[in-house]
């Protein structure tokens, strides 16, 4: 299966500059690379009516392509259900019972790591599941055998994280995204995992269950947020930060393309973002944004190559 690259959103709404500029990246590492680029709807938890058709109409306003057609996380329960199968009959599985605040007021194991799972049914004796059972329906945890897993990035070098006995099902027997992001990539072909820098402390778990199920684990990208002039996370209560928003602002999509690649240092078309593209070159430093900029008039070339300077709070 030749590689490939991915953007997975979850159709919850619609897409905001923030979630724009990480598919652009995304997209970008993946054609600079010679690889296929693949966009996966994440809809396990979330879904709104709608949102799907409007994040991939503002994915191609913005000069984002992609290959084959869209996929859905829902349509591939199979795949995830045999993943399951095989860690169970490893013995890499055990069902957990135990609700969220019987977690927080447990003891932590001894020198186990911060906010670890602590291992409450992890060893029930089968008289113990059977009563538990009769109380709430179970949860799968895989039976971890380390505490801490390594992985590279291609930004961030190497990086050690947490790996507990992690969520694969929820009690209500939906899979956890933890395995359903392993096993899409996996048998997608998708070796290289673009994404926010928000989502590298899950990595390590995800890293070590590609190894336990077989598969090769992808090259990462974790790449840094944008920010709003408060330091937090961007999101759409802070202003016109859509593509919709913005052009009933009389910012089009071709002006908020070249904003976001300018905030990464690059021309302002995809094309000429992709023959300029280096990785080493890009900015570690989240990106801080003031949406009201992006509306109090419209940008210049030059004005976008200054907003692209700026740094975290």
């Amino acid at each position: 299966m030749t590689s490939a690259g991915r953007f997975a959103p979850s159709p919850s709404g619609e897409l905001h500059v923030g979630n724009l500029r990480t598919a652009l990246l995304a997209w970008l590492f993946a054609r600079s690379t010679g690889r296929r680029f693949l966009v996966r709807v994440e809809d396990l938890d979330r879904a709104r009516a709608g949102a799907e058709e409007l994040q991939l109409r503002d994915l191609a306003s913005i000069g984002i392509d992609w290959d084959g057609d869209v996929v859905r996380q829902t349509e591939r329960a199979e795949l995830h259900a045999s993943a399951l199968r095989r860690l169970a009959a490893d013995g890499l599985t055990y069902e957990c019972f135990c609700t969220r605040r019987e977690i927080q007021e447990a003891p932590s194991a001894p020198h186990a790591p911060q906010g670890a799972y602590p291992g409450t049914c992890r060893d029930l004796t089968e008289a113990q599941r059977e009563r538990r059972r009769a109380e709430r329906p179970a949860a799968i945890r895989l039976r971890a055998g380390v505490s801490e897993w390594a992985v590279t990035d291609v930004l961030h070098g190497r990086y050690a994280g947490l790996v507990d006995d992690f969520v694969l099902q929820r009690n209500d027997g939906v899979v956890a995204y933890n395995l359903a992001v392993v096993v899409d990539d996996a048998e997608q072909g998708v070796d290289q995992v673009v994404r926010g820098d928000d989502l590298l402390p899950s990595t390590p778990r995800q890293a070590y269950l590609a190894g336990l199920l077989g598969y090769r684990v992808p090259e990462y990208a974790h790449v840094p947020l944008v920010l709003n002039p408060a330091g937090r996370r961007l999101a759409k209560r802070d202003g016109a930060v859509t593509l919709a928003a913005l052009a009933s602002a009389g910012v089009g999509p071709e002006r908020v393309t070249e904003l976001l690649l300018a905030s990464v240092r690059l021309p302002g078309s995809p094309s000429a973002a992709l023959a300029a593209f280096a990785p080493a070159a890009l900015p570690r430093e989240p990106w801080v944004l003031d949406p009201a900029e992006l509306t109090s008039r419209p940008p210049h070339r030059a004005e976008l190559s200054g907003l692209g300077g700026s740094t975290a709070v």
